[in-house]
């Protein structure tokens, strides 16, 4: 008998459901969960919230953007009113049950009162500049 093993090569069961796919948008065929997971994955600093920067539609979640805003580096926001669907798939996807929500290099950090706090500590300096290359 030699020493030498074999190996033996055998098909992928379900090729097209890999763990390495990327999540995909409802519009590509996923759920909204998925299209969320999307959106924390492709954007370093992410801001969940009711209506835009430019135009916010609550108290919170104009200090949140403005605070981002403040750090001068870019950030995606997602206006969660215009898409029923999403405003209650983003509560879903983080177990938390308020908008705003900020993600930040793929990680829930959390809503308007904990985005103050790390801003007045200097630690949201920190982790935006951790996924901004500096």
């Amino acid at each position: 008998m030699s020493d030498q093993k074999k190996s033996i090569s055998l098909p992928l069961a379900n090729p097209e459901k890999s763990v390495e796919a990327q999540p995909r948008t409802r519009d590509e065929g996923g759920d909204v969960l998925s299209e969320i997971a999307r959106e924390v994955a492709e954007n370093p600093v992410l801001l969940y919230m009711k209506g835009l920067p430019q135009q916010p539609m609550c108290g919170f979640s104009a200090r949140a953007a403005a605070i981002l805003a403040s750090y001068g580096k870019p950030f995606h926001a997602v206006d969660i009113l215009v898409d029923p669907d999403k405003r209650q798939g983003i509560k879903e996807f983080s177990s938390w049950p308020t908008i705003p929500q900020v993600y930040i290099g793929g990680e829930f950090v959390g809503g308007s009162d904990i985005l103050m706090q790390l801003h007045e500590s200097g630690e949201l300096g920190k982790l935006i500049a951790s996924v901004s290359g500096e």
